[in-house]
């Protein structure tokens, strides 16, 4: 398994994070319509906003699954905030980065992942807004353009 790499401006990432005051904080109903309406969209079981913390992903709204975080450590997140582009893993199987990686040889036995990362004004990608599905798929470039819009509008809310 494949660490993820910390950006080049984690500080300032880290920092922004705290300024902004959202990491721990209450759900909030209208990250969590764009949340479900991602799942919906993407027919898949599990859409997740999430924050990269200096060590773990916690998730500020959730479709489809009951934790609350994860460990950085092993989180796909953790290496989508590494590039401001979607990125995308179409089968974690046959990924060299992610094929022993406890989520997926163990639940919720991840095998697609997309996410798009959560960019502040500043450059920082703070997290990701991210779908995951127990199957493996194709993510053509329409469905990458939907979900960097709507992760847009994730930023939008959490800087407003």
């Amino acid at each position: 398994m494949k660490k993820p790499e910390q950006p080049a401006n984690e500080p300032l990432r880290i920092q922004t994070l705290n300024q902004l005051g959202i990491l721990d904080s209450e759900p909030d109903p209208k990250l969590d319509r764009l949340t479900e309406f991602v799942a919906h969209v993407f027919c898949v079981p599990v859409a997740l906003i999430s924050l990269v913390d200096s060590d773990r992903q916690w998730f500020k709204s959730k479709v489809g699954l009951e934790a609350c975080q994860t460990g950085r450590d092993i989180s796909f997140c953790g290496h989508a905030i590494l590039s401001p582009d979607v990125f995308v893993v179409s089968n974690a199987l046959t990924d060299a980065s992610f094929k022993d990686n406890p989520l997926v040889v163990g639940p919720p036995y991840i095998r697609f992942y997309a996410g798009a990362p959560l960019i502040h004004k500043n450059g920082s990608a703070l997290g990701t807004l991210c779908l995951i599905d127990i199957e493996p798929r194709a993510f053509d470039d329409d469905d990458i353009k939907v979900l960097r819009e709507v992760a847009d509008k994730v930023m939008a809310e959490f800087c407003h």
